[in-house]
């Protein structure tokens, strides 16, 4: 009977990993489709290559990826969208985004580590409260840092334009400004932008 038991309760919990490592692994693949989402647990791994546009990620109290757009132009159907999720890892990659006046929304569990690439455009980063690894080529960069004794590591800079951190005492302006801060947290935030500004505020 005690045997029996065991042998019960062992092909439970490998049930239990199973259906676990299955919910915390999907792969899709959409054009056009609006919303698109996908669990995903807390004090994960994101990597995002975005298009141009006026992006928002924001932080949220559950664990769910969640992409929303929009065109303002009637070209939803060229958007692709690709969100692969694998334990702890996630990526997500948005391209074919028409070239004016589009709106991007990136939702992610609250305590998510952070790993952006964006061509151009506006970024505003908010109520995220993990690791913050932010590029764009152009634009202007946006970053909601909440208290900086959070942070072990802050570095931001630009080529040419302007770095404001009001957290940090900082303001610069003019070609190939930067600054470098370490703290007792345990955070870390790299932002940087080829031409136009970052705010760490």
């Amino acid at each position: 009977m005690r045997l029996a038991l065991l042998l019960v309760l062992g092909f439970g919990a490998a049930f239990l990993l199973v259906q676990n490592a299955v919910a915390q692994t999907e792969n899709i693949e959409v054009r056009g489709k609006n919303p698109v989402e996908a669990r995903f647990l807390p004090q994960g791994h994101i990597r995002m290559s975005l298009c141009p546009g006026s992006v928002h990620l924001v932080g949220r109290d559950d664990s769910l990826l969640r992409v929303s757009y929009q065109t303002h132009s009637g070209r939803d159907e060229d958007v692709h969208v690709r969100v692969q999720v694998s334990g702890e890892e996630a990526g997500i990659r948005v391209t074919g985004c028409p070239h004016n006046n589009f709106q991007l929304t990136i939702e992610v569990p609250r305590s998510s580590n952070l790993y952006v690439r964006m061509f151009a455009g506006e970024m505003n980063v908010n109520g995220i409260s993990g690791d913050k690894d932010v590029e764009l080529h152009a634009g202007q960069l946006n970053i909601e840092l909440g208290k900086p004794e959070d942070y072990a590591h802050v570095d931001a800079s630009v080529l040419s334009g302007d770095l404001e951190a009001s957290a940090f005492d900082v303001s610069k302006g003019g070609l190939f400004r930067s600054f470098d801060r370490s703290g007792p947290g345990k955070y870390r935030v790299h932002a940087h932008v080829g031409a136009g500004q970052i705010e760490l505020r």
